[in-house]
């Protein structure tokens, strides 16, 4: 039997903000400024929404720093990052890529405008998701899961007009190849005007659907682009329909209904974890970049 979801909440975008001096973005939703139990397992998303960069010689992005107990979700939309980590990893997440970094125990890396996109210039646009670990996962060690645009199946339902693209959990029998530390669906869906296509998740599971393009309602309750709509965490179903031309990111998980310490680059569960997070990168337990 399926119940239907609602929205609860609507958020806009926050100001934009550098991020070191590569990334312009606006902050959609935060651990700061929600209710923890409402978005948990996610953490905080950031867009850098697309902008104009033009040719240069040096790389543009953000400096070496630690992380603890989260993960970091990057999609490249437009244009290239690169990546170097204090594990000796490093790579360049491609247009339509995205990175799945389990920072666990700890990590310390650095961010920057691939060098051939930063020499050609162009339009730049991504996204950054935190997602929190379960407290028995917090110090796992760190990894990376690198993904192509290619690598996650896109199920095209050409009667309703919509595409889904399945980048964590299934749809259907549809499994993404992405590991994750707790339950996790999450879809981009794109697809015209006037399309729809109902979703059914896992009773229980906290829902935030992002507006990256156009306009979307669920339940005759719009969602204009840039803004987030919170679901109801009771029900496990809903129709979204398309108002525009669009492009939508569904965030659906299993709250972990833990308490989250966090400051700054650290995410754990007690204030005294995360003194000893900071003790511990202060002593160059997370290690250090290699140049």
């Amino acid at each position: 039997m399926t119940e239907k979801k609602w929205i609860e909440k609507i958020v806009a975008p926050r100001e934009k903000h550098w991020v070191g001096d590569g990334f312009h973005v606006s902050t959609i939703f935060s651990m700061h400024s929600e209710d923890t139990e409402s978005i948990s397992p996610f953490l905080m998303m950031d867009h850098a929404a697309p902008k104009y960069f033009p040719p240069t010689q040096r790389k543009r992005g953000v400096g070496e720093h630690p992380h603890r107990g989260f993960e970091t979700v990057t999609f490249a939309i437009k244009g290239e990052v690169e990546h170097r980590d204090s594990g000796g990893g490093g790579g360049t997440i491609t247009t339509g890529g995205i990175q799945w970094m389990t920072a666990g125990s700890g990590v310390v890396h650095d961010e920057f405008h691939s060098s051939k996109f930063s020499q050609k210039g162009g339009d730049f646009e991504m996204i950054q998701l935190w997602v929190n670990l379960p407290s028995k996962f917090k110090m796992t060690p760190p990894r990376y899961q690198s993904f192509e645009k290619g690598d996650f199946p896109i199920i095209d339902h050409g009667d309703l007009g919509m595409s889904v693209k399945v980048i964590a959990g299934t749809f259907g029998t549809v499994t993404s190849p992405v590991k994750t530390f707790s339950p996790i669906n999450m879809y981009e869906l794109n697809g015209p005007s006037s399309s729809q296509l109902e979703i059914t998740l896992p009773v229980g599971s906290n829902t935030l659907v992002f507006q990256l393009s156009g306009k979307s309602s669920i339940a005759d309750q719009q969602i204009e682009k840039g803004n987030l709509a919170i679901l109801s965490k009771s029900g496990n179903s809903f129709n979204l329909q398309l108002l525009e031309e669009s492009k939508v990111m569904i965030l659906s998980g299993e709250p972990l209904g833990e308490p989250v310490a966090a400051y700054g680059p650290f995410v754990m569960n007690t204030r005294q974890e995360l003194m000893e997070a900071f003790k511990d990168f202060q002593a160059g337990k997370m290690g250090q970049l290699v140049n």
